[in-house]
């Protein structure tokens, strides 16, 4: 099946600790159903200080789960997304405004 989200969209929270905050996606893993979303689900690492970075606690984003995303349209508003054949090829379209992505 095609994605409906992929790595650049710009998507919003739905639900959980970060719901109503927007982002970019960085990574998708299709297999496991998550995406990674800058500035979104932040978590603190402890690292270990090497010859080429600082150690430290350092932020680093979580993967969340795809269900709990929704991509961003042109209003800015969170719509779900839906596949139409333009010409020879499919393409994605936002429900909302009716316009593709």
């Amino acid at each position: 099946m095609a994605a409906k989200l992929k790595k650049g969209d710009k998507v919003v929270v739905l639900a959980g600790k970060d719901k109503g905050k927007t982002g970019e996606i960085t990574s998708v893993d299709p297999k496991a159903g998550k995406a990674v979303v800058e500035g979104v689900n932040i978590a603190i690492r402890h690292t270990r200080q090497s010859q080429t970075a600082q150690g430290g606690r350092l932020p680093k984003a979580l993967p969340i789960d795809l269900s709990n995303l929704a991509i961003v349209d042109a209003n800015g508003k969170a719509t779900r997304v839906g596949f139409r054949m333009d010409g020879d090829k499919k393409v994605r379209f936002a429900k909302t405004t009716g316009d593709v992505i």
